[in-house]
């Protein structure tokens, strides 16, 4: 996009209106307030669905087939983006993609609110899967086109909307976990009906307030592009759907074999994205340099990643099975927990970003903040040991083990999730600025999938090993991270 059009959709925004920044900022804060409302209530209550007995109004699922489900389902969101992403800029532009993205997964939270069966709780993952893979990186593109690269605001708004994502993520679970035990339908339902506000905000005032931001398409397809296009998604999905039909019947296509297939997919991709951009005769030699940089921080994001999602699957089941939840006179919903993880980034994030000012240079390297970050997840894990190892894996323990657990893995994410965008803008090969973004965003679709297999091996029983392990693992990772942070600085060409 010419720098034209770009000033020329920045003119169309209204300038003033919300807190001092665009209008339209106002209409993204409250469309992702509402989506991530609606996304992490369904997701808050969604593995209790998935292992409780049918008699308690759940599927009746295995229980860690179900937490395998829960982490694929989790990658495919991450993955799902690359698709979002590449819609939005050669169909139908970023604003489209949101509505349309918005839809499919207001849709995929109607078939949940449903009684039905196993088949129709999948139909509702593949909505979801795709709306959100459209809706979610798609806004934030729509909150940059509002300001000017030389906008002094533009840090501030993305600060402000990101508030919006984590106010939604915090109230969620507390209203959806608290119908869990009535129903987990109705759980579902709130979450439609979060969903459908979301679209309505959007609908109502974005001609107004986003003027031309969200409308262009940057690369469109010509109309030959698009019939071949068109014609390669029609025959992929037939295939597909044979596939399905012949497969599932036979038993060669079964839970265990899907999952082994996006876990192959969670690491081939991304390992693709590296081979292709380091090979590439349009990168120059000191971006090959950052990108043989960017791999071990890559690695490291993919470790943190793998424990901070547990917080929705392992932890939940933890926070279900081993937690008093009966605890001062007050009855505790187990989702209720899924709320801490967005608090405490309300909460601290202002506090880290204050620290990295006050300290200026004297701030950590970008490895040395990562390997902090990979030091506070294995820490979060180490402190699950303590109580089991105090008195057992047969008692309830106080739900101030899982506050404190969450509170630390926040203290890592913060190290973490903010460096890690920066960076990952900074050591990107100009030919491929875009494309790396979408490969920070697989270090979570990886995590996942590797997920899918370590979740299997947790149980009540051996938690102090698997506890232990993984804890122990990230903290090792991250003494070497630290050992190593000399040499990738250096590798990383004067980028701090």
């Amino acid at each position: 996009m010419s720098n034209y059009n770009r000033q020329k959709i920045v003119d169309s925004v209204p300038q003033k209106g919300f807190f001092g920044h665009p209008k339209g900022l106002f209409t993204l804060f409250f469309t992702e307030f509402w989506e991530r409302f609606s996304y992490y209530g369904m997701r808050a209550i969604l593995v209790y669905y998935m292992y409780y007995e049918v008699s308690k109004g759940g599927l009746g699922l295995d229980e860690n087939l179900a937490l395998s489900i829960m982490s694929i389902y989790g990658s495919l969101v991450y993955m799902s983006g690359i698709i979002g992403g590449w819609l939005a800029d050669r169909i139908f532009g970023t604003s489209k993609a949101v509505f349309y993205g918005g839809i499919l997964i207001m849709l995929g939270h109607i078939v949940l609110a449903i009684p039905g069966s196993v088949a129709m709780f999948f139909v509702s993952m593949v909505l979801i899967v795709l709306g959100t893979g459209m809706l979610k990186p798609n806004v934030s593109t729509v909150v940059g086109e509002m300001y000017s690269e030389t906008d002094e605001r533009r840090d501030a708004g993305f600060t402000i909307f990101y508030m919006g994502i984590n106010a939604g993520a915090f109230l969620s679970p507390l209203i959806v976990g608290s119908v869990m035990d009535y129903s987990f339908h109705l759980g579902f339902g709130i979450a439609a009906v979060g969903m459908f506000l979301g679209l309505v905000m959007f609908v109502l005032t974005k001609k107004k307030n986003l003027g031309l931001a969200g409308t262009t398409i940057p690369n469109p397809l010509s109309k030959a592009e698009k019939k071949k296009t068109f014609t390669f998604i029609g025959l992929g999905v037939v295939v597909l759907a044979v596939l399905c039909a012949v497969l599932i019947p036979m038993g060669v296509l079964t839970f265990a074999s899907f999952i082994n297939i996006v876990t192959f997919l969670g690491i081939l991709i991304p390992t693709i994205y590296f081979v292709v951009m380091y090979r590439s005769p349009k990168t120059t030699t000191v971006e090959r340099s950052r990108i043989i940089a960017y791999i071990p921080l890559f690695i490291a994001a993919v470790m943190f990643w793998s424990i901070q999602e547990q917080g929705s699957t392992i932890l939940a089941s933890y926070a279900d099975k081993r937690t008093q939840l009966d605890w001062m006179g007050i009855h505790i919903s187990p989702a209720w927990f899924q709320s801490l993880n967005p608090l405490f980034i309300i909460v601290f994030a202002p506090v880290f970003a204050g620290l990295w000012m006050k300290l200026g240079k004297r701030q950590p390297t970008v490895p040395q903040k990562f390997s902090l970050s990979l030091l506070f997840a294995g820490l979060s894990f180490l402190v699950i040991l303590i109580p089991a190892y105090l008195g057992g894996t047969d008692s309830l323990v106080s739900p101030m083990w899982l506050v404190l657990s969450y509170l630390i893995v926040v203290f890592g994410e913060l190290c973490m999730s903010p460096v890690g965008l920066s960076a990952t803008t900074k050591l990107a090969p100009a030919a491929f600025s875009a494309q790396t973004m979408s490969l920070w965003f697989l270090a979570s679709a990886a995590a996942q999938a590797l997920n899918a297999q370590v979740v299997k091996f947790y149980s009540p029983e051996n938690e102090m090993a698997y506890f232990g392990s993984i804890g122990g693992a990230a903290i090792v990772l991250s003494i070497i991270l630290f050992a190593l942070a000399p040499k990738i600085q250096g590798l990383m060409k004067g980028i701090r």
